[in-house]
């Protein structure tokens, strides 16, 4: 009789190590077993790939990703792993040994929720689990300004062709209006128009969420607490819509939709400040329009050149204000390169503009700032990009409150 009895189900297996090979992390293996007992398995890279497709993945806790520095050139496929997990709703700690600083940073951007060091400091896995399982901390009151009944300046920044560090200055002069001042700090929103690959989210190490395109999907049903649930914020003083998660058509919204995206950031900060594609579309008029300032960014060659004259060709075509545009130099001269001066004197007199604001080159600094998810106030605080940005920010807000005081 007794063999017919139903056995009792073995333990269901709910964390998971993958590595390259296991037996490399012999102090990993007596920290899982202590942890899970035998409700643990292990995966090589490849495996974990297939595996994390299947329906049996569903019953995974966390993961621990085991990785040394000759896993440096799987990256790409440790980060798709992450990714994988995610999607399940499935926890990740990195357990890294000997792994360089970038290679960290960049899984941890890819969505790692824990990382921990190997060899494995006494409890520190235990630690990380527990942090795993803990419910996350309710919301401590940080949430996007109300609106109060006056419409924020509207600032557009676009580049004239890639590289010219249209986002740079977006991003930085964000963060610099939202700090120019300790005792009364405007509020300040950046919007990512970028629905391809804009990268704001990545110059300030935000994750994209799916409400920006939940938002973007129906902007007729709108209101005011949907775009604040599309709202990220970065140090608890700049407010940011970053681009969608995934890559969508720049005509999948209207002038319409940009419009009423325009109408509630004005009305809950201060400074709005948009950055916007390369590209030309039908919506760039709205932005334009709208703004009291449209920055465009360039550089001293010929491709910013011929673009200048094709943007200028466009714009009066269409009878847009011109007047509205105003012209940057991305790495600029320094002020005692007077041949370099004078090339810009001559650029500007051949396609008649004027370049009201020259952009140091800030050197590596604005791309390692970038790839660290922070503005140069605090990446590079004496950089001089960075200090000619935060000029740039004084001088609007003097002229922000001066217009209010006259009004």
């Amino acid at each position: 009789m007794s063999s017919a009895m139903k056995q009792p189900d073995a333990s269901p297996i709910v964390a998971c190590t993958i590595s390259r090979d296991v037996s490399n992390f012999d102090l990993l293996i007596e920290d899982m077993e202590t942890a899970m007992g035998e409700a643990w398995g292990d995966l090589g890279f490849a495996e974990a790939m297939a595996y994390l497709n299947q329906p049996e993945a569903e019953s995974l806790e966390f993961v621990a990703i085991a990785l040394d520095d000759e896993d440096e050139d799987r990256l790409t496929m440790i980060g798709e792993i992450i990714g994988l997990a995610h999607g399940r709703d499935i926890k990740v700690i990195l357990i890294a040994d000997d792994v360089g600083p970038a290679a960290l940073h960049q899984l941890l951007r890819d969505g790692a929720d824990e990382f921990v060091p190997y060899p494995l400091p006494e409890n520190e896995l235990q630690a990380a689990i527990e942090r795993l399982r803990a419910p996350a901390p309710a919301p401590q009151g940080v949430t996007a300004p109300t609106a109060n009944g006056e419409d924020g300046v509207l600032l557009g920044v676009h580049g004239l062709a890639g590289g010219t560090g249209a986002t740079t200055l977006a991003v930085n002069l964000a963060w610099e209006l939202a700090t120019v001042s300790k005792e009364d700090a405007p509020r300040v929103c950046i919007l990512d128009f970028g629905l391809q690959f804009g990268s704001v989210s990545t110059f300030l190490d935000l994750p994209r969420r799916e409400p920006v395109f939940e938002m973007w999907s129906d902007t007729e049903a709108m209101d005011e607490d949907i775009f604040k649930q599309a709202l990220v914020s970065y140090e608890d003083r700049l407010w940011v819509l970053t681009a969608p998660p995934e890559v969508l058509p720049l005509d999948m919204i209207s002038p319409e939709d940009v419009n009423r995206v325009l109408e509630q950031a004005r009305k809950h900060f201060d400074y709005v400040i948009v950055d916007m594609p390369t590209t030309l579309v039908q919506w760039t008029e709205t932005v334009l329009t709208s703004a009291q300032i449209y920055f465009v960014t360039l550089e001293m060659d010929m491709r910013s050149a011929q673009n200048t004259l094709r943007l200028k060709r466009a714009l009066m075509a269409e009878e847009l204000p011109l007047e509205r545009l105003r012209f940057c130099i991305n790495r600029a001269p320094k002020f005692t390169d007077l041949n370099g001066k004078s090339r810009i004197k001559r650029m500007a007199e051949s396609l008649e503009i004027n370049i009201e604001l020259q952009l140091p080159d800030g050197g590596r600094a604005v791309s390692q700032g970038a790839d660290h998810g922070l503005p140069l106030a605090s990446s590079a605080p004496k950089n001089p990009l960075r200090k000619e940005i935060a000029k740039l920010a004084a001088q609007l807000h003097e002229l922000g409150k001066s217009d209010a005081e006259a009004a």
